[in-house]
């Protein structure tokens, strides 16, 4: 079968690579569409310390289940069922997972970082990792896992209706940040620098906007917090910059949720977490759970996937796809891979 795979730093192609032959408890699925992910940018450029090449890339993935066996749960994968893939593997014995913690397992793998995942035409995958997801279609499958990691950040900070939360940057984490609080009720306020992105943020309910290219952000949030500043922040960006205006920005006695990695040192001021006593949080991938709440959230129909999905191509233009979106990363949103076109 083919699959795209990263032979090393700024070089990825279609390759010829034996099918799986699925193993005792396996499912064999075949791959309907996959996105891109920050991860997979990452790994393309060499700045991904968890990968090794060559790899196969992709976790976003929408599945046709070929053949499988019984779940250990109720549910029975049928031939022919649509299906989306939970693709982060956890260990059951680090001091996260006994916390019942293991979207942050110290032992994570997850599909296309640690193993190979899923830009290939068929996959072999564990019974207890198929979701079944009547309803939605492939795009709307393939947006679950990334928009999860949003939902997972909005319960992260704990935010409820008496919240008004920014969310720094609205990119695919940031959309899924955005969603994930306005549906536990907070007021959000969308940050970027492009209006283009902000119009899809209202979207996916933020109630305001801020482009922060156009104003001074300190006076903005301000404003529309009658001069306390957000209750919470979600930082979606990863620049040293968003990072130092998260704690900056935030009110006294807020929260604020990091997602975003930075690739270098970040300096703070750091009386601003003793005097304004906050609340730090780092969020990391997602539970099973949030991946339901997203698909419930999308059988609503109301979340703006077309405007998500910037870019949609077949497994043989994949890899000029991820060059472009690594040569103007801010004009790319989120671009989907059809690999089975039928």
């Amino acid at each position: 079968m083919k699959a795209l795979r990263i032979i090393e730093p700024r070089r990825a192609e279609i390759s010829d690579i034996l099918s799986p032959q699925p193993l005792a408890g396996e499912v064999l699925l075949r791959v309907e569409r996959v996105g891109f992910c920050g991860s997979d940018l990452n790994s393309f450029r060499g700045l991904n310390p968890l990968v090794t090449y060559p790899r196969i890339p992709g976790h976003e993935i929408a599945a046709t289940v070929l053949s499988g066996p019984r779940n250990s749960s109720d549910h029975i994968p049928r031939a022919g069922e649509a299906v989306l893939v939970f693709p982060y593997t956890s260990c059951g014995v680090c001091a996260a997972c006994r916390m019942g913690r293991s979207n942050c397992c110290r032992n994570n793998q997850t599909l296309g970082v640690q193993r190979d995942g899923g830009f290939c035409e068929t996959m072999a995958i564990p019974a207890e990792k198929i979701i079944a997801a009547p309803g939605l279609t492939q795009a709307e499958m393939a947006l679950v896992e990334p928009l999860s990691i949003g939902f997972h950040a909005a319960a992260r900070g704990g935010f409820s209706p008496a919240d008004t939360v920014a969310v720094l940057g609205c990119g695919a984490i940031g959309l899924g940040s955005i969603a994930g609080t306005a549906r536990r009720g907070a007021r959000v306020i969308a940050v970027d620098v492009d209006d283009v992105k902000l119009e899809t943020a209202r979207k996916a309910g933020a109630l305001d906007t801020i482009n922060s290219a156009r104003v001074n952000l300190h006076d903005a949030l301000k404003n529309l917090t009658e001069g306390e500043g957000p209750s919470g922040v979600i930082e979606a960006v990863g620049t040293p910059k968003t990072f130092r205006a998260a704690v900056d920005e935030v009110s006294y006695a807020g929260r604020v949720v990091y997602i975003g990695y930075v690739k270098e040192p970040v300096s703070y001021e750091t009386k601003l977490f003793v005097q304004k006593e906050l609340g730090i949080y780092g969020s990391r991938n997602a539970t099973r759970e949030e991946f339901v709440e997203v698909i419930s959230m999308l059988r609503d129909k109301t979340f703006p996937v077309n405007e998500m999905v910037t870019r949609t191509v077949s497994l043989s233009e994949a890899a000029r796809a991820l060059e472009d979106w690594s040569n103007r990363p801010s004009q790319i949103t989120k671009i989907h891979v059809i690999l089975n076109s039928r």
